[in-house]
């Protein structure tokens, strides 16, 4: 039976983050990861994602932001794709990081930039 909310985050999921990307995950799920996979295609992706408050723009510059601020590394390279893919430019992303480094610290942002730079000459 279908979910409509699932169904709807896994559509967002793949608008956002790329087929490719989904598919490897999908691919590499066991039964011990999947229940999270599904938590946050339904939670992450189809309930705040799918929301109309905010555009996809903002949601990725967010992302980029706590992301930055976090220090979580290596989601940072999937979100500067995806961002990139909501519309946001090389010189966003690189503002995203620069406001960061005020309000969460110049190491946070700095890390930020170096995987950011990677995924960007990555991205071509």
């Amino acid at each position: 039976m279908s979910d409509p909310i699932n169904d709807a985050g896994m559509k967002v999921r793949r608008e956002v983050l790329g087929d490719e990307h989904v598919d490897r995950t999908a691919a590499a799920a066991t039964a011990f990861t999947q229940p999270f996979q599904d938590f946050i295609t339904s939670y992450a992706w189809g309930g705040v994602w799918t929301r109309d408050g905010l555009d996809r723009h903002t949601r990725s510059s967010i992302t980029l932001a706590l992301l930055a601020a976090l220090g979580r590394e290596n989601e940072i390279a999937i979100h500067v794709r995806a961002a990139l893919r909501n519309g946001l430019t090389q010189m966003e992303i690189a503002e995203v990081f620069i406001h960061t480094a005020v309000y969460a610290g110049v190491p946070a942002a700095n890390g930020a930039f170096a995987v950011a730079q990677r995924a960007l000459e990555k991205q071509g």
